[in-house]
């Protein structure tokens, strides 16, 4: 099995925690509630709208789980 460049985002809103999975290599990106129930579900996503995504998920202050900080720019 190969490892995919899978990213996982963590955050609270309204008190809940909401964790969302980018693949860049499957173009998929999925937002799960706590009881890993799904949200949000997209698939067929180029690699630039997923880096889209991600960059707003970084400038809105929400942290991806290895630490890694996305460089900051202006949308």
């Amino acid at each position: 099995m190969v490892a995919k460049n899978v990213k996982v985002w963590m955050w609270v809103y309204n008190g809940k925690v909401i964790k969302a999975i980018s693949c860049p290599e499957d173009g998929t990106f999925t937002i799960y509630d706590e009881h890993d129930n799904i949200l949000i579900k997209r698939t067929g996503l180029t690699l630039a709208q997923i880096k889209k995504i991600e960059v707003t998920l970084s400038a809105s202050g929400i942290k991806r789980m290895d630490g890694h900080r996305e460089p900051f720019t202006y949308l």
